[in-house]
């Protein structure tokens, strides 16, 4: 199941960057209490994900970005980020960027409960929905934050 592999190994990696991107922005934002609240929240759901998935990389292993046997690691991989902006404009486009990484990670979950499904793994198909149920209400939080944050940064003059 190398293919299955691949994608264990981007679910792994990509949660992982999701929540160091969350503890990241946290801390560059933490004079906005509920950004700074509300994504160290989101990073443990994160690492309550890579916990769940743990018992499916014994089961099928896991490749990630430049292991052998992974067919396009330039293209699957996530870039997380490494410090928070500054301002509202900043906060706003960090806010973007965890969005992205963040539907990464839910259609990560989709294909492999699809696999899960083809492979009538339950457990596994139980985990992806699971988690990518977890990761829907994360893209949600992000979306309501950016409608919160698009007026300050970008009309109020600074």
């Amino acid at each position: 199941m190398p293919h299955l592999a691949t994608y264990v190994g981007l679910a792994d990696h990509s949660e992982q960057t999701l929540a160091d991107s969350f503890r990241a922005i946290a801390e560059g934002h933490a004079h906005v209490a509920d950004v700074f609240h509300t994504c160290r929240l989101l990073a443990g759901w994160c690492d309550r994900h890579r916990e769940a998935l743990a018992p499916v990389v014994d089961r099928y292993g896991e490749q990630g970005p430049g292991q052998e046997g992974v067919d396009e690691p330039e293209r699957l991989h996530a870039a997380g980020l490494a410090q928070a902006r500054e301002g509202e404009v900043g906060l706003l486009r960090d806010l973007q960027d965890l969005h992205v990484l963040a539907s990464l990670v839910q259609s990560t979950w989709m294909v492999i409960a699809q696999g899960a499904q083809g492979l009538r793994d339950r457990e596994l198909f139980q985990i992806a929905q699971d988690n990518g149920t977890e990761t829907s209400r994360q893209i949600a939080w992000l979306d309501t934050r950016m409608k919160v944050a698009a007026p300050q940064a970008l009309i109020v003059a600074p």
